[in-house]
């Protein structure tokens, strides 16, 4: 099973940014910032010497790069994750660092909502890999696309969103769905994050128009019957 909590080492060289960092990380259920590092030397001693689960690292560092450091991590075989948060945005360097197996790649500045996005989907691609048991096909081709599932989501989504809805709030309600193992109505999705039940209701009503949402009416004994919502990627 997984570890109550997601330790993360953070090599990042410049002060500020590495605090901004780690405040924006352990705002997100069940991760926590154990150690950091200023460069990649440094950052690569600490991993061999005591493994965290998850690396956070930046390119452009002093001494040693962040580039030569996942080339090191993958060499030296130490078990850890790592997520790219960096100003690199060119594609030579975007590629070779998926190519030595980031889990995924932040480009600076990035809004929080973007590392809560990648952070939670870690963890639920640490919980189902910890697992002993053998894999399925579905459940393998589940872990591998679901980041590419979550993005596809987004982009039909977000082109041109009708007047009075905001890609904020789209973002909060696509993520909330997307941590629900069954369906909701509005007034849960509203509850569950802390909007009116109408707005809610108006983003889901655009959702399900998009094709994201699969609609679920539910039949009660009395009374009328209630929409409830879920992503398809759920069924």
């Amino acid at each position: 099973m997984i570890k109550e909590s997601i330790s993360v080492l953070l090599i990042e060289d410049d002060p500020m940014v590495q605090e901004v960092n780690k405040q924006f990380i352990e705002r997100v259920n069940g991760f926590k910032v154990t150690d950091v590092a200023s460069n990649g030397q440094e950052g690569l001693r600490k991993i061999m010497h005591s493994p965290p689960d998850l690396v956070i690292l930046d390119i452009f560092m002093p001494v040693q790069d962040g580039i030569d450091t996942l080339y090191e991590i993958r060499k030296q075989q130490a078990d850890v994750d790592v997520i790219v948060i960096s100003a690199a945005n060119d594609q030579k360097t975007i590629r070779k660092m998926i190519q030595n197996g980031a889990f995924d790649y932040l480009i600076k500045p990035f809004k929080f909502e973007r590392l809560k996005q990648t952070l939670e989907k870690y963890y639920r691609f640490r919980t189902q890999v910890q697992k002993d048991n053998p894999l399925s096909q579905s459940q393998l081709d589940k872990m591998i696309f679901q980041k590419d599932q979550g993005h596809s989501a987004d982009q039909r989504t977000k082109e041109a969103l009708p007047k009075g809805l905001n890609e904020a709030t789209l973002n909060q309600i696509i993520e909330f769905l997307n941590l629900q193992a069954s369906s909701l109505s509005a007034e849960e999705v509203a509850d569950g994050i802390g909007i009116a039940r109408v707005t809610a209701r108006r983003y889901l009503d655009y959702l399900k128009g998009q094709g994201v949402l699969h609609l679920d009416t539910q039949y009660g004994s009395i009374g009328r019957p209630i929409n409830k919502y879920i992503l398809k990627k759920h069924m």
